[in-house]
């Protein structure tokens, strides 16, 4: 199946490790080029010797920030076509109880997910505007669409409003040609942070989650990437405000 992404220009966040990785690879491997963003530098280094990437360190929850961003990748690789926004994450923490949570604890994972994706893609979205076409591709989650099996009160919470955004900016972009859906993980080992959830769950836990799976494994990188590299395609060029679990299935 020809995805027809070649030669078109996607700027991947979250591109250090894990799911934003193995998404910029895919969408090089078809023949696109990517502006692979993260705040973590070391973390891009590998990306930066593949032909195809370009990688740009950035705290995308600023709003200047992102701009700032975005604005330096148009003016060395032109406008973009598309952009998924894998940033986000738990930021290294581990469900607790609510009385214990902080306001930073709680804000930190609510810019990381939802602020970052807001301000790149209004940012990006005026240059896909006068093309007619883009799409806009958010890394959401199982958390996003009931309660989170992190037990983090602000991921949920996140991962919900990414829901909602995603829902909103395909209503409103629809008309300018741009698609705009999300991917919603179930539970995936690519990155020390979900590396840590697991281990933290216990092996009681473990086998639970496991045997709520119709699969009965847990996924990976690329089962994430291949879903997202559909959606930036023009083979989904009718396909908006959607949210696809690619969780191994779940009753």
């Amino acid at each position: 199946m020809r995805l027809d992404i070649e030669g078109k220009l996607f700027v991947v966040t979250g591109a250090a490790q894990g799911i934003g990785s193995a998404i910029a690879k895919s969408l090089v491997e078809e023949g696109a080029s990517v502006a692979a963003v993260d705040l973590n530098a070391g973390g891009l280094k590998p990306l930066a010797s593949i032909p195809g990437v370009r990688t740009y360190v950035a705290d995308l929850a600023s709003a200047e920030e992102a701009y700032s961003l975005c604005n330096t990748v148009i003016d060395e690789l032109g406008p973009a076509h598309g952009l998924v926004t894998a940033a986000g994450g738990v930021r290294g923490q581990v469900g607790k109880a609510l009385e214990t949570v902080s306001e930073d604890e709680w804000r930190v994972i609510f810019a990381a997910n939802v602020d970052a994706a807001m301000w790149c893609a209004q940012a990006l979205s005026p240059g896909m505007k006068a093309t007619g076409s883009g799409s806009i591709v958010t890394i959401s989650s199982g958390a996003g669409l009931r309660p989170s099996l992190t037990g983090i009160q602000s991921y949920a919470a996140a991962k919900h409003a990414l829901v909602g955004l995603t829902k909103q900016l395909a209503l409103e972009l629809g008309p300018a040609g741009i698609t705009v859906n999300s991917v919603a993980p179930g539970f995936v080992l690519s990155n020390p942070a979900t590396e840590k959830q697991w281990k933290a769950f216990g092996s009681d836990r473990q086998e639970q989650v496991l045997n709520g799976i119709h699969m009965r494994r847990l996924g990976n990188a690329s089962d994430i990437a291949d879903a997202v590299l559909f959606l930036c395609s023009a083979r989904a060029r009718w396909i908006s405000g959607q949210i696809l679990s690619v969780d191994g299935g779940h009753a």
